[in-house]
C-alpha cells in the first residue's frame, strides 16, 4: 500500500474532509500538536506567526509527524492522547515513525502511527 502524504492526498472524501493530527517542532526544540485538514498549509501558517500563540516565543521549523484520522472526532481524540504524552514519548514516536518509513524527520507521511502511539 503506498504511503499517503498530506500533499498527495485529497482533502475530502465521500463522507467529508480528511483530518490529520500533526506535530511541529519549534526552533527551541519544543513540540506543538494540532489537527488540520492540510498539515503542510498549517505549517506555513505557523511559520508566518498565524494561528497558535505557541509559536510566539519560538518559530515553527518543521512538520515532524502526522497521521491521517478517520474524522474530526478521531483527530481530536488523537491530539488529546498525544498531548498527554511526555516529550520523551513524543520524540520516540517521531523517531520510530520516521525510521520505519525511511523518510527525513522534516517529512510527513501517514502510516501505522496509531499502533506506535498505543504501544508507548
Amino acid at each position: 500500500m503506498p504511503v499517503q502524504t498530506p500533499e498527495h492526498s485529497s482533502t475530502t472524501t465521500s463522507t467529508g474532509k480528511i483530518w490529520w493530527v500533526y506535530m511541529v517542532r519549534a526552533l527551541n526544540g519544543h513540540l506543538y500538536t494540532g489537527i488540520s485538514i492540510d498539515p503542510q498549509r498549517r505549517l506555513l501558517q505557523h511559520q508566518q506567526g498565524k494561528g497558535a500563540r505557541f509559536f510566539n516565543r519560538s518559530p515553527a521549523v518543521a512538520l515532524v509527524w502526522c497521521e491521517r484520522c478517520a474524522d474530526h472526532s478521531d483527530a481530536l481524540r488523537q491530539e488529546l492522547a498525544i498531548k498527554g504524552l511526555r516529550k520523551s514519548a513524543k520524540e520516540r514516536l517521531i523517531s520510530q515513525f520516521n525510521a520505519s518509513l525511511s523518510i527525513p524527520a522534516s517529512s510527513c507521511a501517514a502510516g501505522d502511527a496509531r499502533a506506535k502511539l498505543d504501544s508507548l
